[in-house]
Parts: C-alpha cells; sequence; structure tokens
C-alpha cells in the first residue's frame, strides 16, 4: 500500500509533498494564486507518467539483458473544460543502450503494455474523498 501527503507551508498555498523519506515541493502558478515555487497538480500527474516508464524501463531492460545508458520521457497533455480534467496524455521515449534499434523499440513497447500509471489511468482508477477533517 502506498501513502503520500501533502502539507502546506505556514498558511501558505505553498506544500510539501511527501512519500516516506522522499519530498517535493508542490504550488500553483503564481498568477494563479500561488507562489510559484513549485510543481502543480497537472505537472506531478504527468511526471507520475514519466517516472513510471523510466523506472519500468529500466527493471524491464535488467530483466532482459539490456544494459539502459540514457532514457529520455517526455508527456504532454492539458486541461480543458469545467471543471478542468485532463486532455489525452502522450509520451515520448528515447532510449540509448546495449542493445539493437529492434530491441529497444519492443522494450518500449513491452513498457507501454505493462506500466502501472498509465494502465491506470487508462483504465479509470477511481478517486474518492474518504473523509474531511475540519
Amino acid at each position: 500500500m502506498f501513502e503520500v501527503e501533502t502539507r502546506s507551508v505556514a498558511g501558505r498555498p505553498a506544500a510539501i509533498g511527501s512519500a516516506g523519506p522522499y519530498t517535493l515541493v508542490v504550488d500553483r502558478p503564481a498568477d494563479g494564486g500561488g507562489d510559484g515555487i513549485g510543481f502543480n497538480g497537472g505537472q506531478l500527474l504527468y511526471l507520475a507518467v514519466a517516472g513510471c516508464i523510466s523506472n519500468d524501463l529500466f527493471r524491464e531492460a535488467a530483466i532482459q539483458g539490456i544494459e539502459l545508458e540514457r532514457v529520455r520521457v517526455s508527456v504532454t497533455g492539458d486541461f480543458a473544460g469545467d471543471p478542468p480534467v485532463s486532455t489525452d496524455i502522450e509520451y515520448r521515449v528515447e532510449l540509448e543502450g546495449d542493445a539493437g534499434e529492434q530491441r529497444l523499440r519492443e522494450l518500449a513497447e513491452h513498457v507501454d503494455r505493462i506500466a502501472e500509471i498509465p494502465n491506470s489511468l487508462r483504465d479509470g482508477t477511481a478517486v474518492r474523498l474518504a473523509k474531511t477533517v475540519v
């Protein structure tokens, strides 16, 4: 089971996001009412996709005996509507490793089929408010 949380910083819109010992800053852009000092929610959503793909590429490459030297995952998307929801998310993978081009392409296609975060989004994982404490 994973658990993450955010805690606002001294009454400001910015927050520290944490998962165990790992932290990052969560915020809104300055022109959107935030302090402009951290990732916004949309960026974190798309970063979750990129991070998952990158991690899975390294994991699956090791299983297949491929040594990756460089991985770049670029994710694009936007938000539209009222309330805003993510548009379709697309990503691009750039790989360098000790395998040929075809094998690296097959690795990327395999990871696309099994990556947990993209598959959770594709399958429409439910998100619900469990409790509000005031």
